[in-house]
């Protein structure tokens, strides 16, 4: 199209006219430039140019960011105020006494036991060993057998763990990434997917791998569709859209291979993702959307269908994280909970996660990522053709694998299958709508949401919820705790449809509520009390430093208690 037709449709004025205004404004400009340079030497034209170029790449590259300014300058101001002297001062002497508590909490958990800080000389035989696997297998002040615990542990059966326990041992040295010495161990995975794949309604080219969990699943989605984004559609500074609930192992992606996160509100009501505010948050560089069936906070279960629907407008792959309860929601169907459309079924999913050492029961470390077709697993691949010890390629994280958890799986997949694991899920299912409804019933406190599966999530708007986990806690429950806003969570699993304990939460839960209702204004203790600051803080990067101090305190071991080689 003609450049001086469009101009003059734009203006509303004659093309010759346009010709004319647009050759005076040329003119002008160039004399403009001409005579702002007339008296420079050209060594300082060259500098003026170069300057001037190099701030303009300056600002765009300021403003052309993921990240807003805000966002940005907020962190830079928080890191300067931290290297005032009197401030750092203050805050390394909170960071040491939160370290010697975190320590001395490790150690009080782990009782009268003996640290090993140094290898022994001689050996000991198996009584020995298994006695001191008892003894730390008994530690800790929650008994999950008694279904006091949210999540966690999904399954107490005594058949399937002496099952499980038989089949890991036989496979318990076997290695997947030996194909030719365990043929059978990759058989076992190749039916594990298959037999996924068809229970979320993939096709014949549906196709996946086992990992090690659910964060590994999906680390290797993220990973999958950065690379194929950046060879096929050329992208450089790859963004994944997702809700503000999905699971913060996509975070963890996004730090691993430089993918921004452009995280999305939810619908305070319902607890599912904003799909305007979603489609408003895809730009050119967005490789992923992200949809949780359910999200971990709340248990629901976002709009899967309108997700999949962006991804096919603006062809973007579209992942739907199951790591939670994809062994629930593919049969509650058949307990009779329909569900809206969540996964191959619905035209523009392209991959799904989910755990199968969740609501399949199977031992901890095992997980599976499909996709819907081969073209996306391959980006997952790493593929390494010149190392001079030989060509090497892996399908996930990990070269060697346990076969062990892949038999297990396996086993624990057929010892079950589709009656068995629909039985599990009415009752969990069952069990989850009585406690919610009980719940319900229950003055000065709410429910998140309508949870759609496992997971019940409550708040209050008269007093500090963490007072509530803090009062049951000492009733023996461990729940979760969730913030923005402040809550806490249950995740209902088969060993909390045990006779009883359902009344017993329920109730126990309405008691602590009317005993802190005769003072609902005081403040929270303890270690909830450091939960609730921690929200207050601005400067998240100090949270993070809280977070370091306890995942250190996790591995402490005191040096002046060990045992030492003989």
């Amino acid at each position: 199209m003609d450049f001086y037709l469009v101009y003059s449709w734009i203006v509303d004025v004659p093309v010759e006219m346009s010709k004319t205004i647009i050759r005076d404004s040329t003119l002008a400009l160039r004399g403009a430039v001409n005579g702002a340079f007339a008296n420079r030497e050209p060594w300082q034209v060259a500098a003026i140019t170069t300057t001037t170029v190099l701030s303009l790449v300056w600002l765009w590259s300021l403003i052309n960011q993921d990240e807003s300014i805000y966002t940005r300058l907020k962190r830079r101001v928080f890191k300067l105020t931290r290297k005032i002297p009197m401030v750092q001062a203050k805050i390394n002497e909170e960071l040491v006494k939160l370290k010697k508590d975190f320590e001395n909490d490790m150690l009080k958990s782990c009782g009268n036991l003996e640290y090993i800080t140094k290898m022994p000389f001689e050996s000991m035989n198996e009584e020995q060993i298994l006695k001191k696997l008892d003894e730390h297998l008994q530690l800790g002040n929650y008994k999950y057998k008694d279904g006091k615990v949210s999540g966690a542990v999904y399954t107490c059966n005594p058949k399937l763990v002496q099952m499980v326990k038989e089949v890991y041992g036989k496979a318990s040295y076997t290695n997947p990434l030996h194909s030719d010495l365990f043929p059978g161990i990759c058989k076992m995975e190749a039916e594990v997917i298959r037999m996924l794949s068809g229970l979320f309604h993939g096709g014949s080219d549906a196709c996946g791998s086992m990992t090690t969990g659910g964060t590994e699943s999906i680390v290797m989605a993220c990973k999958a569709y950065r690379d194929y984004a950046r060879e096929v559609r050329g992208i450089k500074r790859p963004n994944m859209v997702l809700p503000v609930t999905a699971h913060t192992a996509f975070d963890k992606a996004g730090q691993y291979f430089n993918i921004y996160r452009r995280t999305v509100a939810i619908d305070p009501q319902t607890t599912k993702v904003d799909i305007k505010a979603m489609e408003k948050a895809i730009n050119k560089n967005t490789i992923m959307l992200v949809g949780s069936a359910p999200n971990f906070p709340y248990g629901t279960i976002d709009d899967i269908q309108a997700i999949a629907k962006l991804g096919l407008k603006y062809n973007i792959p579209v992942h739907v994280d199951a790591c939670l309860g994809g062994f629930i929601i593919i049969f509650m169907k058949r307990a009779g909970y329909p569900l809206k459309p969540f996964d191959f079924a619905v035209k523009g999913v392209t991959s799904i996660s989910a755990d199968t050492h969740k609501y399949g029961f199977t031992p901890k470390g095992s997980s599976v990522i499909l996709y819907s077709e081969p073209k996306y697993r391959h980006y997952q691949f790493t593929v390494s053709t010149d190392w001079p010890g030989g060509i090497y390629g892996s399908p996930t994280v990990n070269g060697s694998r346990a076969g062990g958890v892949i038999a297990a799986t396996w086993a624990t997949m057929l010892f079950h299958g589709e009656d068995g694991y629909t039985e599990s899920t009415k009752r969990i299912v069952d069990i989850t709508k009585y406690i919610e409804n009980g719940l319900r019933k229950i003055k000065n406190i709410y429910i998140f949401g309508v949870p759609d599966t496992s997971v019940i999530a409550f708040g209050s708007k008269d007093f500090d919820i963490y007072r509530l986990s803090d009062a049951l806690n000492k009733k023996g429950w461990n729940l979760n705790g969730l913030q923005f806003p402040p809550g806490l969570h249950i995740c209902i699993t088969d060993v909390h449809t045990q006779e009883g304990i359902a009344d017993q939460f329920v109730n126990d839960v309405k008691e602590q509520v009317a005993e802190i209702m005769k003072n609902p204004g005081q403040v929270v203790e303890g270690k909830m009390a450091i939960y609730g600051v921690s929200q207050a803080l601005p400067d998240r990067s100090l949270v993070g430093d809280f977070i370091k101090l306890f995942l250190d305190s996790l591995v402490y071991t005191p040096q002046q208690n060990h045992t030492s080689g003989k």
